[in-house]
């Protein structure tokens, strides 16, 4: 599946931006999937944890996304966000800004919301067996980071992707055990 073709074969919002959303469960390769498109496209990846208030702030990244990227992009505006400094734990001072460019891809849990859906013109959802993306998580260089707040937010996860149905509204499902990178 060439996703590169498949992205670009859709509309972009009437502000001439194609938003991409890559989302799925953590560990399932929607950092890689992202960025490998994002280097096709020549696109910038955006990763909605940036917005995460906190271990537990999945929920409450949602409408942020859409109020200081989704929704600016799709109106042919700039994106300005302000990042979560996990450091200080709290919100940067100092926004980032994103300009309208052709293709933007937005990644991460919680990029594929139905408060999303609206403005995003391609939801991909990365598909991985529970085991295997186990197995990547312990294998990534900030997992001692992660580890202690894995359970809690596999719960929040599963809780919202169980409400949001997220893997049944994608446009494409890619098995990123089985396909290679765009």
């Amino acid at each position: 599946m060439d996703l590169a073709a498949a992205v670009l074969e859709r509309a972009p919002g009437p502000g001439g931006c194609r938003l991409v959303a890559v989302d799925g469960f953590s560990g399932s390769g929607k950092s890689a999937l992202a960025g490998e498109l994002g280097r096709a496209l020549d696109a910038p990846v955006i990763s909605v944890e940036e917005l995460y208030p906190g271990w537990s702030g999945l929920t409450a990244s949602i409408p942020l996304a859409l109020e200081w990227i989704g929704a600016p992009l799709f109106r042919g505006e700039p994106a300005r966000w302000w990042p979560w400094d996990w450091p200080r734990e709290e919100r940067s001072p100092h926004p980032r800004t994103q300009a309208v460019v052709p293709v933007v891809v937005l990644e991460g849990c919680g990029s594929g919301a139905a408060a999303l859906r609206p403005v995003i013109s391609t939801l991909i959802w990365a598909d991985c067996p529970p085991g295997e993306r186990e197995r990547r998580l312990r294998a990534r260089p900030d997992w001692p980071g992660y580890a202690p707040h894995r359970a809690a937010f596999a719960h929040d996860e599963a809780a919202h992707f169980a409400v949001d149905r997220t893997a049944e509204h994608a446009d494409l499902v890619v098995d990123t055990l089985r396909t290679p990178p765009p």
